[in-house]
């Protein structure tokens, strides 16, 4: 039962206020008490707002309102904690905020009366380490991805699976991404789609300079580590396009499933390849 939920939404969007206004007199008419992260708060004239990191340890339902984009950031605030995600998509549909507008009412009555499905999506965790010593850790739901500056050179990647040596990548850049994340840099770099329920991890090289590397996909339980070796370019290495940090020359960067997962509520009027096929224009000519 539905005591308390937490609404996130994509700054400064012009819909967010009233859709978030709407959502809060839904549920207080239940006596179920609504958080808005402090500038949704603040949009809506609210006094008393929360601030991102704080939400997930008070509610027990989340919704966003927003892209993708909005949705990743929240998942990494959540953590282990294991609480459900609406995904509210105020553009174009998404890959993760399935829900449109025009499908909100009934959801949120379908929440109400705890009638809803939820899709588990397995978020992996990256380590950097410099000197024997971590000096980075990122929870991820999307993919970690480690590339070049503009002006440098394509960078040697020494890969490891478990121990075992894979290949030393040369190529622009390599991305490990979950199944989750397949849809997004690793499509555009040529890897494949993997169904989300799918445990594996995905390892895809970024314009690679030889024509016979190609992505590989790995369980979702091996440890993948990758020793970054140039000399006086700059690397860099991203968590879901959002966070991140500068490399050194020989780090390496250690990605491993991690214990947190990503609840996300699902559709109740689409499936996965419904959204596939609409978001990627298949059967169109």
């Amino acid at each position: 039962m539905l005591k308390k939920i937490g609404i996130y939404a994509k700054k400064n969007h012009p819909d967010a206020e009233q859709i978030s206004i709407d959502i809060c007199e839904r549920f207080n008419r239940e006596q179920i008490e609504v958080l808005l992260e402090d500038s949704l708060a603040e949009q809506v004239g609210q006094v008393n707002g929360y601030a991102g990191e704080e939400i997930p340890e008070l509610v027990d339902l989340i919704i966003v309102l927003g892209g993708d984009g909005t949705l990743i950031s929240v998942a990494r605030l959540i953590g282990e904690r294991n609480i459900p995600i609406v995904g509210v998509n105020l553009g174009q549909l998404g890959f993760l905020t399935e829900i449109t507008r025009d499908e909100l009412p009934e959801m949120l009555e379908r929440l109400l009366v705890d009638d809803y499905q939820v899709s588990d999506r397995m978020m992996i965790d990256a380590l950097i380490h410099r000197n024997g010593q971590e000096v980075g850790r990122f929870t991820v739901l999307n993919d970690i991805v480690i590339n070049k500056g503009a002006l440098a050179r394509i960078i040697d990647m020494e890969t490891y699976v478990d121990g075992r040596y894979l290949t030393s990548y040369k190529a622009d850049g390599l991305i490990v991404s979950t199944p989750t994340g397949s849809t997004g840099y690793n499509l555009a770099a040529g890897g494949p789609i993997i169904y989300p329920d799918i445990n594996s991890l995905l390892i895809s090289p970024i314009c690679p300079h030889m024509l016979t590397n190609r992505p590989i996909m790995v369980w979702s339980r091996s440890v993948i580590e990758i020793d970054v070796k140039f000399e006086d370019d700059v690397v860099f290495f991203t968590a879901d396009g959002q966070v991140g940090r500068k490399l050194l020359p020989g780090d390496r960067v250690e990605v491993r499933r991690s214990k947190a997962r990503t609840r996300l509520v699902s559709s109740p009027s689409k499936d996965y390849f419904e959204i596939l096929r609409t978001k990627l224009n298949w059967g169109k000519r």
